[in-house]
């Protein structure tokens, strides 16, 4: 197991863990929020091994732009 330290917003945490994706790359970390746990599955599958701007791209496209910017 790898943790790293890091300030996350008390919003983010009390959010239920089945409504959201992490990803990470070498630079950033990524948390992807949802209204269902269906649309994180849906997402999860769909983004299954696209690099980090294809999953944003597909993110805005089928979850909205503003979500993306939470």
């Amino acid at each position: 197991m790898i943790c790293i330290k890091a300030d996350i917003p008390k919003e983010i945490c009390a959010i239920d863990d089945e409504l959201k994706a992490i990803y990470h790359s070498e630079d950033s970390i990524c948390i992807w929020l949802f209204k269902t746990q269906k649309e994180r599955n849906s997402f999860m599958k769909a983004t299954s091994g696209m690099l980090k701007t294809q999953r944003e791209e597909h993110y805005i496209k089928f979850h909205g732009e503003n979500r993306a910017e939470k």
